[in-house]
């Protein structure tokens, strides 16, 4: 994606509340910033359920076709509303498959920069099994994923964060932050959390490596110590009111275990774009 370029923007939509918050944001957003939007449903059905050109239900399984065609015309019905709510501004778009991979696979092959979508949260042995969609998809996705929990009509790009382990200070995909920060003239703050090891002017010093290697030239630095990534974040933010999070994953999450990526993505009242470290 270049600097003046469309900004080609997924929502996954299941036409509940949460995707309507995505949309608001996104729109708020692109007052500023040119983009297109796409709206996608993902109708979840297995692997041997499939569509023909004319958009009639397939299968060489014991799946009831009628069914599946019902809730693909609801669907369709619903994507049409959507369409004619918000006109031309919109696509919208249905697959067939599983959510999550039916998500990352059509952002993926059509070059979306932005998967834009809001999340319910989870807590408990439920997120710690299997996490959110939106944690899932942001494990697992190239595309970088911006999720957020409430409405943020009123938002505006005044300071955004960059937490990283600054030690990993290779280029990174951060297209979609530096053109957030030249469109928006937004102020960008990277913060790193430490534990007592860790010596501040170490950790500055990688700070400026990434921002050569990134391309950065106008930015704040900020060390703090906490007890996990998580923590550190909520009590920065308590400090310094940010208006969006940006933080990569290594998408090593899965059963019983949590990225500091995810468990922002559910716990953290900010929105947060997330991007696979390189």
């Amino acid at each position: 994606m270049e600097n003046n370029s469309k900004i080609k923007v997924v929502i996954p939509t299941d036409f509940s509340v949460q995707a309507d918050f995505a949309y608001v944001m996104v729109k708020n957003l692109a007052k500023k910033s040119d983009m297109e939007v796409t709206f996608l449903h993902v109708l979840n059905v297995p692997d041997t359920v499939t569509m023909n050109a004319e958009g009639q239900i397939e299968t060489c399984g014991e799946i009831d076709i009628d069914y599946v065609q019902k809730q693909k015309d609801m669907a369709d019905q619903k994507l049409a509303a959507l369409k004619a709510e918000h006109g031309s501004e919109i696509n919208t778009v249905l697959v067939l498959g599983r959510t999550t991979t039916g998500i990352i696979e059509y952002s993926e092959q059509n070059g979306y920069d932005l998967i834009a979508m809001g999340t319910k949260g989870s807590s408990g042995l439920a997120e710690r099994i299997v996490g959110s969609e939106a944690q899932i998809i942001a494990r697992k996705s190239s595309v970088p994923v911006l999720t957020l929990m409430c409405d943020r009509s009123d938002l505006e790009l005044n300071n955004v964060l960059l937490v990283h382990d600054f030690s990993e200070n290779g280029p990174q995909n951060l297209q979609l932050l530096k053109l957030f920060v030249k469109v928006f003239n937004t102020k960008l703050h990277l913060l790193q959390i430490s534990d007592s090891d860790q010596k501040e002017e170490e950790i500055k010093g990688n700070m400026k490596k990434f921002a050569e290697n990134n391309d950065l030239t106008e930015y704040s630095t900020h060390v703090i110590e906490d007890t996990d990534v998580e923590s550190g974040v909520t009590h920065f933010n308590q400090m310094h009111d940010m208006d969006l999070v940006c933080i990569g994953t290594h998408g090593r999450g899965g059963l019983l275990h949590q990225s500091a990526t995810e468990t922002l993505i559910n716990h953290l009242y900010k929105p947060v774009v997330s991007f696979k470290i390189q």
